[in-house]
């Protein structure tokens, strides 16, 4: 009787057991689904990550296009810019041309009136 007394019925250890893994189970399921939802976000933030580097692609790609066609402009340009640095190199060589030959008739003249008195 001790031995009947201290052994819990076969019908109780099936109930047990039936508890623990439905427990168990839906201990898993949680875990599992817990670990999808993860893997879901993680997917949609590499699709959202994706999705801004091929922005930013098309960004790089208008910058790189703008570039170069400001490069070209300023080198369509250069040729003009060249040609008025030589203008204002030859202005500035006929402006002191002019200083010399300005000052080169003042003493003519002076030349003159001091032979002009005599």
């Amino acid at each position: 009787m001790a031995k009947e007394a201290t052994k819990p019925a076969e019908a109780d250890i099936m109930g047990l057991c039936q508890d623990m893994f439905s427990k168990l189970a839906t201990y898993l399921t949680g875990q599992l689904t817990a670990t999808s939802e993860d893997f879901k976000l993680l997917e949609n933030v590499n699709k959202l990550t994706s999705l801004m580097y091929l922005e930013m692609k098309h960004i790089a790609v208008n910058i790189s296009r703008n570039l170069r066609d400001s490069n070209q402009k300023s080198a369509a340009l250069q040729l003009y810019l060249d040609q008025i640095t030589f203008t204002e190199e030859q202005v500035a060589a006929l402006e002191q041309a002019a200083y010399k030959l300005d000052a080169y008739s003042k003493k003519l003249e002076a030349k003159y009136k001091k032979l002009e008195r005599r």
